[in-house]
Order: C-alpha cells, then sequence, then structure tokens
C-alpha cells in the first residue's frame, strides 16, 4: 500500500511541476519526475533543517524536488 501511495504522490507532483516549468510528459514521466524530485527535494530540505511531516508537505517537497530537476535538466540539454 505504501508503494501506491507513492506513486500517486509522485504523479500528482510531477504534474505540479510540470505545470509550474511548463514541461511536457505523460503520466509515466509525471511518476517518474515526482518520484525524483522527492528524494532531491528532502535532500535539499535536509540541508536548511526542514521536513515534511504530512501528505501536503511531502508533495510540497516532491514538486520542489522536480522542479529543480526539470530546471538542472534543461541547463545541462540546452
Amino acid at each position: 500500500m505504501s508503494m501506491l501511495w507513492g506513486l500517486v504522490i509522485g504523479a500528482i507532483s510531477g504534474c505540479i511541476a510540470n505545470k509550474i516549468m511548463n514541461s511536457k510528459g505523460g503520466l509515466i514521466r509525471n511518476v517518474v519526475m515526482g518520484l525524483i524530485g522527492g528524494f532531491v527535494g528532502s535532500f535539499l530540505f535536509s540541508l536548511i533543517g526542514f521536513e515534511s511531516s504530512n501528505i501536503i508537505g511531502t508533495i510540497i517537497t516532491s514538486v520542489v524536488g522536480a522542479c529543480v530537476v526539470i530546471f538542472i535538466g534543461r541547463k545541462l540539454f540546452k
């Protein structure tokens, strides 16, 4: 069940990040970006001392991380 929630949160986070960053992609890309964004966002927020403890915090963390990943990907592959 935990894996299913991770995929749902990843899909939501990836979709929000794609809308914010004006990026294109399907459902699979949204899920992948959301999951990678979760790791990146958790790492970045831990550096400044923040931690998410509920579903809204997890989605915000994943969205911020996914936006960072999209931004870095654009700069690397421009």
